[in-house]
């Protein structure tokens, strides 16, 4: 059982006090060296692991519609983020075949507004209509590289997204020629600019989509099986390290726990880490004259925390620990990214937070990345550094200690309760 945050978190009267005289005092600008601050200030190390790959802060932009072009990645890359995934790319063969062609489809715009969750929680949402990159596979290989190079002078990590082949119920061929490619023509951009492993996330959206594929739970937990052999096997081994982003199928909690279990499988197909979890999928409301539509919010982290929490208790029942974990929805406070590393998560993918309105973002200058940076680690009652501050001081947790060590402490803590 994880205990419940309190409504703001406990610090001492001067502590508080330096808090928040740094959220006003960045309205401007944040401070040049962002982690280097943080850590002088409060003993708080920002530094991180996405992927098992080193991040100087775990704050980052989840695939979408806000990283698609290069300008967004440099903009990302000046405000100070620590990771940034690409907008997902659709897989192809050598021919230039796409068996998810249909995927392929240039977004509407967005339509930020509010909502509130089945608790009574207010909180935000991003409706558009579109999918994955509609552009040519050689367009996105370009972006990836000048993403790449854009990410590499700050110091951030660049991912790329990918949505390849699954098989529909009845199907039993997989296309391999896709994964091959795709992978391979990745790798190759990725070891222009980098040394090491490339992390790559595997996207799974079709299902979040109200795809007829969302109602066939067993062939769910056979791409959950399947797809990372498949990807690592495109390449040499330890060339890719391969992530499954989990989505929140339309079933109930128990058959998302059997998701996570389905992808610890332990044998050398399982993925190297995870990625949880998509959002949220409506049925009924209509878009643009689309009915059925994903959505965010409340509900949303309110199911993601309580499966997680499940899971974590699974896994300390067992004695296993859990893949890495990078967390994605409804993070818009510093506060929701302590509950899911409260749960294991080492990272932090964002979207909706970086296109709110600007009356609500209190730093009046710079690009919304850099105000969500603001906001999300300076809140006086809802930042990051406070929360930080509260849980080291409730749980004895020595100064210094990174954001992946922490994470680490959570789940074996969460585990052991």
């Amino acid at each position: 059982m994880i205990d419940a945050l309190p409504e703001r978190p406990d610090l001492p009267d001067a502590l508080a006090r330096r808090v928040a005289a740094d959220y006003d005092r960045f309205r401007a600008g944040l401070p040049p060296r962002l982690e280097e601050y943080c850590l002088d200030a409060y003993g708080v190390n920002l530094a991180s692991r996405y992927g098992g790959l080193p991040i100087k802060n775990p704050f980052g932009k989840a695939s979408g519609q806000l990283s698609l072009a290069p300008y967004q990645i440099e903009k990302d890359a000046e405000a100070g983020l620590g990771f940034a995934l690409l907008k997902t790319v659709i897989a192809q063969n050598e021919a230039g075949l796409q068996s998810m062609q249909d995927w392929a489809i240039r977004e509407t715009h967005m339509l930020v507004e509010r909502i509130t969750g089945r608790s009574g929680r207010s909180g935000w949402t991003v409706t558009w209509k579109g999918r994955g990159w509609h552009e040519s596979f050689a367009a996105y290989l370009d972006f990836f590289g000048r993403a790449l190079e854009a990410g590499g002078l700050a110091g951030m990590l660049v991912v790329p997204s990918c949505k390849y082949h699954l098989p529909q119920p009845g199907e039993t061929l997989w296309r391999r020629d896709e994964y091959e490619f795709t992978t391979r023509a990745l790798l190759g951009v990725w070891r222009v600019a980098c040394a090491g492993p490339m992390p790559l996330e595997k996207d799974f959206s079709p299902t979040l989509a109200g795809s007829s594929l969302a109602s066939q739970q067993e062939k769910i937990l056979e791409w959950l099986q399947r797809v990372p052999g498949l990807i690592r096997g495109a390449v040499a081994p330890g060339e890719v390290w391969v992530g499954l982003k989990i989505f929140n199928a339309m079933f109930d909690d128990d058959f998302q726990l059997e998701m996570l279990e389905t992808a610890h499988v332990p044998d050398g197909e399982r993925a190297d880490f995870l990625i949880y979890g998509n959002r949220l999928f409506d049925p009924a409301k209509e878009f643009e004259g689309k009915v059925g539509v994903a959505y965010g919010g409340p509900d949303l982290s309110e199911r993601n925390l309580r499966v997680l929490a499940r899971w974590l208790d699974r896994r300390g029942r067992a004695g296993t620990a859990s893949l890495p974990l990078s967390a994605t929805g409804d993070i818009g406070t510093g506060r929701m990214a302590v509950e899911y590393l409260l749960r294991g998560a080492s990272s932090f993918q964002i979207h909706t937070a970086f296109q709110l309105p600007d009356s609500e973002y209190a730093m009046t200058s710079g690009s919304k990345t850099a105000r969500a940076l603001h906001r999300l680690l300076f809140h006086p009652e809802d930042g990051f550094i406070a929360w930080i501050c509260h849980l080291r001081r409730a749980r004895g947790w020595p100064e210094g200690a990174d954001v992946a060590e922490m994470a680490k402490r959570c789940e074996e803590e969460g585990a052991n309760a």
